[in-house]
């Protein structure tokens, strides 16, 4: 079984920075695909950034620019450096992970933009 733990959520002001942490245990698998999703109330659950195991990085426009997603191999972990937030960066984040064509996911770590 692979377990998905999110860390680091939090309220900020606008124009504030947060770092949030995705660790893994993935028991011995082969991790592949590591991804920051988010849902605000109301909205669909959307791509943030991913993360191959290869290296390669993608972003959602919102958030180019703004948001750096990173990876630490060795400790099945991924990072989601989030600096000048935005009301509308207020969500729910979940760290998504695909091990062997399986999917899971972390409970989820709340993010509030707020003065």
């Amino acid at each position: 079984q692979v377990h998905v733990v999110e860390s680091g959520g939090g309220l900020v002001q606008p124009g504030g920075s947060l770092r949030l942490s995705c660790a893994v245990s993935a028991n011995g698998r082969t991790i592949g695909a590591m991804d920051w999703y988010r849902q605000a109330p109301g909205k669909q659950r959307e791509l943030v950034a991913g993360s191959s195991n290869g290296g390669s990085t993608d972003y959602a426009d919102s958030v180019k620019g703004r948001f750096t997603i990173s990876r630490d191999n060795a400790k099945n972990t991924v990072y989601l450096q989030m600096n000048n937030l935005k009301a509308e960066d207020t969500a729910v984040y979940y760290c998504r992970v695909i091990s062997l064509l399986s999917v899971y996911w972390g409970q989820g770590t709340q993010v509030t933009v707020s003065s």
